[in-house]
């Protein structure tokens, strides 16, 4: 599970067969305080690969610096370059997809509904609280 910024907008191709794949960078940034109080952050970059319906999804509607979740799991390849050196890349090869960016009034004219069948729970109005919780009944069985 990563919480990032896109790097850049994602770069889509269209495999045999009509199948989409979105790749794109994504930095994650932890902040944290050194022993002297001194506020440190490191930037992660991961390499994120988007199929199908979520690759068209990122293509339409992410960008450059858009926030997002990311939920996936990690794929290692290995290959050789034209000068026989062996070559590793560890990709997140994503399942499910949130925006958490808000949305712009624009957008906010005209929803848009993603495609049935992709994980994009965080697709809609952000700007609206959710409902307020509400006490425990005491008559729980448990």
């Amino acid at each position: 599970m990563l919480i990032g910024n896109l790097g850049r907008d994602p770069d889509v191709q269209y495999l045999e067969g009509n199948i989409a794949v979105a790749k794109f960078p994504l930095a994650t940034t932890e902040t944290f305080k050194d022993r002297a109080g001194k506020l440190i952050s490191q930037t992660e970059w991961h390499t994120v690969v988007l199929w199908r319906g979520l690759a068209e999804l990122a293509q339409k509607y992410l960008h450059k610096g858009s926030l997002v979740y990311i939920e996936g799991r990690l794929r290692t390849r290995s290959w050789e370059d034209k000068e026989g050196n062996k070559k590793f890349a560890t990709e997140v090869v994503g399942d499910n997809l949130i925006m958490l960016d808000k949305r712009s009034d624009s957008n906010a004219q005209s929803p848009h509904t993603p495609p049935h069948g992709d994980s994009a729970e965080g697709f809609g109005n952000h700007d609206v609280p959710p409902p307020p919780m509400q006490e425990p009944s005491q008559d729980l069985p448990f």
